[in-house]
């Protein structure tokens, strides 16, 4: 395995993940296929690349040669088999639900070529366990990256139990490769970052529903008293609360009661109240 030599990539998954480390790539001139189930989703995610790319360049962030090239180098299909194509490496984002993902990567190991990188962006699930049900589970490891893609530099690479030396490091090779900055974490519930950003998040989410001080006044005491460049309530809006309480329940079943959900939480997620998707959750997006 040798990041220098990828030149085709499979995104599985055109979610808020999917679609922007798809657009990451092809901006790094991997040519990039871009799959989902739902054809709506898959054309939703497509033209987010094109709105990403088009804010780039209205802000001076990005050249236009730039821009056409990631557009050239960016393609969807609703078919995995001709997604994961002679790809060399092949990376899911599929929503945070285990027998999802193991059914995806069983369908992978009919698919893919034999020597690909096979990763999964998942935040908090076992890379083991997604890896057991895969042809040479060697491959296969964790690649987590940050929302919004395009701009945050981190991407942890786990290490799944199978994980080969070869397959971390081809991974490490690759973020770094997008000009990314890659940590190394063994696989464990919640790795590194979705661990310690959920209990600060929790911890702000039981403040607010205890009626410590208003949404806004948690995360300035963060943002201006901590350094942080967002406080977690705003930042469980953008990454989502249906996301943040479903990593919360399975930390609970794994590690423990401190990482069980706030009812303010679960209350605003049986309301259909995600964060800034759907235009409501610990603040109005409208």
């Amino acid at each position: 395995m040798n990041a220098n030599s990828i030149t085709k990539a499979a995104v599985l998954g055109s979610g808020t993940m999917g679609h922007g480390i798809a657009q990451t790539l092809g901006q790094w001139s991997i040519e990039t296929r871009l799959y989902d189930i739902d054809s709506g989703s898959l054309e939703h995610g497509l033209d987010k690349v094109r709105e990403n790319l088009a804010k780039g360049v209205q802000r001076g962030k990005i050249p236009n040669d730039i821009r056409e090239k990631t557009l050239s180098m960016v393609s969807g299909t609703t078919d995995l088999a001709q997604a994961v194509d002679g790809v060399q490496v092949v990376i899911e984002a599929v929503p945070e639900k285990m027998e999802l993902k193991q059914s995806l990567f069983k369908q992978l190991s009919a698919f893919a070529p034999e020597d690909a990188l096979l990763a999964t962006n998942t935040s908090s699930l076992s890379i083991t366990q997604i890896a057991s049900v895969v042809k040479n589970p060697e491959r296969v490891v964790g690649m987590h990256f940050f929302n919004p893609v395009h701009i945050m530099k981190l991407v942890e690479v786990v290490e799944a139990e199978q994980s080969s030396e070869a397959a971390v490091e081809c991974a490490m090779e690759l973020v770094r490769r997008i000009e990314k900055d890659p940590i190394h974490v063994k696989d464990s519930p919640g790795f590194a970052s979705s661990r310690l950003g959920l209990v600060i998040g929790l911890e702000a989410i039981r403040m607010l529903e205890a009626g410590v001080a208003s949404a806004e006044d948690i995360d300035k005491a963060m943002t201006l008293g901590y350094g942080f460049p967002m406080g977690p309530l705003k930042l469980t809006d953008l990454v989502g609360l249906d996301v943040r309480c479903s990593i919360a329940e399975y930390l609970a079943s794994t590690l423990g009661d401190r990482f069980a959900p706030p009812q303010l939480l679960k209350d605003k997620v049986a309301r259909g109240e995600f964060g800034k998707k759907t235009g409501k959750g610990f603040y109005n997006w409208d």
